[in-house]
Formats: structure tokens, C-alpha cells, sequence
């Protein structure tokens, strides 16, 4: 089917841009403080790398964050790579423990929410509203 004739547009070309330079860099510059202050406050010798490279992470991305565009490129196309990954696994996940035991225990117990079920002697399947609803006249201009 064209899209032409669609009213919507179901391509999934998005272009995804990576965020600034400058920002990229402060928040490194920020979990590799979170960092250094978790490993003080434990007593652990991590602090010993995470500090420099907290500091150099804000040194650069306040005075010449140019220099993090490759990285931020890098981490761009790495959180692309895991939301490609992760994302089927995660929704295959929610669906196959929330959603599919859920209509299993509905089909054991015999409800039908979407009336599928053939019946034969049944004339129509159009179910009657009380009271009926609003006038036709009144659907114009429904888009």
C-alpha cells in the first residue's frame, strides 16, 4: 500500500542527533564525580583515577569540548546499539511474562472480552446500544 494515500506517515527514518559537545562532557564530568565521591565516602581507591578524569572531562567540555565530538559520536552509535538489542528483548520480556499469562488465565476461565467466538444461530453479531447514540447529523467533520 502507498503512503501517499495515508494521512499518516509510518517511515521510521528519524534522524537521531547526539547532544552537545559541551554537554556530553558535563555529564561525564558528573558520573565520574558521582564516582569519586561514592569510593571517598567508602574508603575504596577508585578515587584515584575517577578524580582526573572528572577533572579533565569538565576542563575540556568548558573550554574546548571540540575534542569530545568523536566520543560523543561513539557513544551515540553504543546507545543506539544497546536500544536496537534491548528493546525487542525487553518488550518480547514484558510481553511473555505480564501480557500472555494474563490472557491464558482469561482463556481458562472462558472470558471472551472481544466476543470472537462463532456462534452459529446468531443472525448478526451488531450489538444493539441502549440508549442509541448520537445522530448521524452530528458525525461531520469527525478528522
Amino acid at each position: 500500500m502507498a503512503t501517499s494515500q495515508l494521512h499518516e506517515d509510518f517511515s521510521r527514518e528519524e534522524e537521531v542527533k547526539a547532544g552537545t559537545d559541551r554537554g556530553f562532557g558535563l555529564v561525564f564530568a558528573g558520573v565520574f564525580g558521582i564516582v569519586t565521591a561514592i569510593s571517598l565516602w567508602r574508603s575504596g581507591t577508585t578515587w584515584h583515577w575517577s578524580l582526573p578524569v572528572a577533572v579533565a572531562f569538565l576542563a575540556i567540555a568548558l573550554i574546548y569540548p571540540r575534542i569530545l565530538a568523536p566520543l560523543n559520536r561513539l557513544w551515540l552509535k553504543f546507545g543506539l546499539l544497546l536500544y536496537k538489542v534491548m528493546n525487542p528483548l525487553i518488550l518480547g520480556l514484558l510481553f511473555f511474562v505480564t501480557i500472555m499469562p494474563i490472557g491464558l488465565v482469561m482463556r481458562a476461565f472462558g472470558k471472551d472480552f472481544l466476543r470472537l467466538r462463532r456462534d452459529p444461530n446468531a443472525k448478526s453479531y451488531w450489538i444493539d446500544r441502549q440508549p442509541p447514540g448520537p445522530p448521524p447529523q452530528s458525525m461531520r467533520n469527525q478528522f
